[in-house]
């Protein structure tokens, strides 16, 4: 009887160490990273930057799995949907902070279904245009508004792009016809190829294709210069004032995610954004790394969602 007794011990507690040994391997198995915009926006360029690092630090593969749709809010309702284990993470922008109040129906919600992980980076957007357009500056385009029909590109409808048209459209007082794509990469590709005649790209979209000459930058949609191209007027120098948006980046993660991961993620990340090589590439795209804690990134995500709840009810913009 002592030495069945003493199996179901030793059982058990061999169980229990199995646990704790398998609790504290995370990550055990590949990581993936959810993004909602298609290969080449700033999103996915975001996302793959710090996953080639994670990929290196935590010993997993990081893969990015690009789902494209519906202003990302796809992507964001698979990930919603996760097991909430460690190995799902998605990756956001400032777009589901406007896409909360923008549309009334949605498939999840961004703060009751989900946990902040880490913001990784701001970026500027660029006012952009196809080097064959006559418009050499701000001011000739808002003419060209003025007197004619301007179309202009986006990565979606109540995208990041799309909101900063629109503010545009109201200070300047012109109108434009908006052309919505499915991500940064193929709005930036329509501009280039001539299908729209106007742009508003994250920098890490614009940045090398402004540098390439592929495209003609106007303005920039920060309220300071951008480094990566500091001959680059503001939209405010370029004659409307008051005009400032950027675009954030960052990672979430399903509700009921273990504390462990989130804490193992946050940090490496926080880590990855320190790297020189890191800090030299997102440079090169004009963007600024952010890191620093869960809560804080929660208590920001919450402030942005009550600033373009306002833009978004106040210029009437909220879609079924």
């Amino acid at each position: 009887m002592k030495k069945i007794i003493i199996s179901i011990t030793l059982t058990a507690v061999a169980a229990w160490a199995g646990t704790a040994i398998a609790a504290e391997a995370y990550p055990a198995k590949s990581i993936r990273f959810l993004v909602g915009y298609a290969p080449g926006g700033g999103t996915d360029i975001m996302a793959r930057t710090v996953a080639a690092k994670l990929t290196d630090s935590l010993g997993q593969q990081v893969i990015v799995d690009n789902r494209p749709g519906a202003n990302a809010n796809l992507a964001a309702e698979i990930a919603s949907k996760a097991t909430p284990d460690g190995y799902t993470v998605m990756f956001i922008s400032v777009s589901h902070a406007i896409s909360k109040p923008l549309y009334k129906k949605l498939g999840y919600d961004l703060l009751r279904d989900f946990v902040p992980l880490v913001n990784i980076a701001s970026v500027p957007m660029f006012v952009v245009v196809n080097p064959k357009q006559s418009q050499k500056n701000l001011a000739e385009m808002i003419t060209s508004a003025k007197s004619g029909a301007i179309n202009y590109a986006s990565s979606g409808d109540g995208s990041p792009e799309h909101i900063a048209a629109e503010l545009l459209k109201s200070m300047a007082k012109i109108n434009m016809t908006h052309v919505p794509y499915k991500g940064g990469g193929p709005s930036a590709i329509a501009l280039i190829s001539g299908e729209v005649q106007l742009g508003f790209n994250t920098s890490p979209v614009a940045v090398p294709h402004i540098k390439s000459g592929r495209m003609r930058a106007l303005a920039v949609t920060s309220a300071k210069r951008n480094p990566a191209l500091p001959d680059v007027p503001t939209v405010d120098e370029a004659g409307v004032k008051g005009y400032d948006m950027i675009v954030w980046y960052g990672a979430i993660v399903p509700k009921g995610t273990p504390a462990s991961a989130i804490n193992r993620l946050n940090t490496d990340i926080n880590k990855a954004l320190k790297l020189p090589d890191v800090q030299q590439r997102l440079a090169a795209l004009g963007a600024d790394p952010l890191g620093g804690s869960a809560a804080d990134f929660g208590a920001y995500i919450k402030t942005e969602i009550a600033k373009y709840t306002k833009v978004v009810v106040d210029g009437g913009l909220q879609q079924q």
